[in-house]
């Protein structure tokens, strides 16, 4: 569980980075480089959380759990080889 709330907590914070980086865009008039530091900051940790779901998923802390997907149907073929 402490593991998911991490991962949401980075979401909001990269969330957050890029609302502070359109809050900029619209309202700075002086031409400081705020708006393009704080995307800055998004793709980094954008990054960085992509390279540590890479590395939890490889060492085990972290397991996909895909979908519940249905068994394909056999075919003819594979019902008379049983």
């Amino acid at each position: 569980m402490l593991t998911k709330s991490l991962i949401v907590l980075a979401l909001l914070l990269i969330i957050a980075s890029l609302a502070s980086a359109l809050f900029y865009l619209v309202t700075d008039r002086s031409r400081s480089p705020r708006t393009a530091k704080a995307l800055t900051y998004r793709i980094g940790m954008s990054l960085a959380l992509f390279f540590l779901l890479l590395v939890g998923y490889q060492s085990g802390l972290l397991h996909p759990h895909g979908l519940a997907l249905k068994p394909a149907k056999a075919t003819a073929a594979e019902i008379s080889e049983r």
